[in-house]
């Protein structure tokens, strides 16, 4: 019997292999930190996330 994979364990997975694309969105976020605000980083941030939908999707 298969154990059921937690909802946390697939997102560390997803998260894992989108690691080039966070530190780009990360960098985009601390050029400035002082100024954050909404959509400062949209095409950073929107990349990154079609990377963990990718790698989640993926993994199922």
């Amino acid at each position: 019997m298969q154990s059921k994979t937690r909802p946390i364990q697939r997102f560390a997975a997803a998260a894992s292999k989108c690691s080039a694309q966070a530190a780009v969105y990360g960098k985009c976020i601390v050029e400035d930190y002082n100024s954050v605000h909404k959509d400062k980083c949209v095409k950073e941030f929107v990349k990154l996330k079609d990377c963990y939908l990718a790698a989640a999707k993926g993994h199922k």
